[in-house]
């Protein structure tokens, strides 16, 4: 009986100890992008030299739509717990529906992302339907 308990005992303590080194190296939780500034960062780490100077965030901060001053598009979207991104060009899909804007980039390990953007949804879904008329960007 006093085997067990022991066992029981580490096996707590074992779990209890595993829980806190996730949080002390900070593994796993809530990935989002809470602020414009957050999608900024982001974008610099994705792309270096890609400044936006518009950015719409998903209302649910699973992912956001830039744009550059040169009118480049970047898609960023979680992947795990990391961020991955995608420079939009005359290849990508755009699908709006109400408030809701799919982009695909053509290219199947990013697959699509679908991003609510609220009012902002059609004036995005233009701009990028203008990346398809125009030259491609290099």
């Amino acid at each position: 009986m006093t085997a067990e308990l022991l066992k029981l005992a580490g096996s707590i303590a074992a779990i209890m100890f595993i829980a806190w080194l996730a949080r002390y190296w900070k593994l796993g939780g809530d990935v989002r992008i809470r602020s414009e500034e957050q999608a900024r960062e982001i974008a610099q780490e994705t792309l270096c030299g890609f400044n936006p100077v518009e950015i719409a965030l998903d209302k649910a901060g699973m992912a956001a739509l830039m744009r550059d001053a040169d009118g480049r598009h970047l898609l960023i979207r979680r992947h795990g717990v990391q961020w991955a991104g995608r420079l939009l060009d005359h290849h990508n899909e755009a699908r709006l529906d109400q408030n809701f804007l799919t982009v695909g980039t053509g290219e199947k390990t990013f697959g699509s992302v679908t991003l609510n953007l609220g009012a902002q949804a059609s004036r995005w879904a233009a701009g990028l339907r203008h990346l398809n008329i125009g030259r491609p960007h290099a």
